[in-house]
């Protein structure tokens, strides 16, 4: 076990909840990535630290020169009070100005989006990996399939021999 600051041993904590948006890797190809920092209350912290959060229907956007982010869902927290948040409200990114520029450029084309793929923690911090993206077709994801598909065939084929 690791020492604290003041000698005494670390305990060990619950495991930090790594989110992952597994549905927009197959909605989107991901052109440029970010890692932004999230403003969040007191008792969505402690409700982040639970688990309980979707980001599948998340999508960021740039609103007077500052980034927010619309639709992650944060279930209230349960041991809360009066003080409890509200669940979808929009959260504010931090970013870089220039990274925002960037992210305010790209998603201004037509076809273009800015996507959360991760939230994870970073030293005591909630981060959240965004990604400037473009929507895929029909063919792009049928395309995709077969490509993992032969990938896997072979390998089957060389364990055989």
């Amino acid at each position: 076990m690791a020492a604290s600051k003041n000698g005494a041993p670390k305990k060990p904590g619950a495991p930090e909840p790594n989110v992952d948006n597994r549905r927009a890797r197959f909605e989107y190809e991901f052109l440029e990535r970010f890692e932004a920092g999230v403003v969040l209350t007191g008792t969505e912290i402690k409700s982040v630290r639970t688990g309980q959060i979707s980001i599948n229907e998340a999508y960021a956007r740039v609103r007077d020169g500052e980034l927010w982010l619309l639709g992650m869902h944060i279930p209230p927290y349960k041991e809360g009070s009066f003080s409890n948040h509200e669940p979808n409200r929009p959260r504010k990114l931090l970013l870089h100005k220039r990274e925002i520029e960037r992210l305010a450029k790209g998603s201004a084309e037509k076809g273009y989006t800015v996507v959360p793929t991760r939230l994870y923690f970073k030293r005591g911090r909630v981060k959240i990996d965004l990604a400037l993206a473009r929507g895929k077709k029909l063919w792009d994801k049928r395309r995709v399939t077969k490509e993992r598909e032969a990938i896997r065939e072979m390998a089957r084929e060389i364990r055989r021999h």
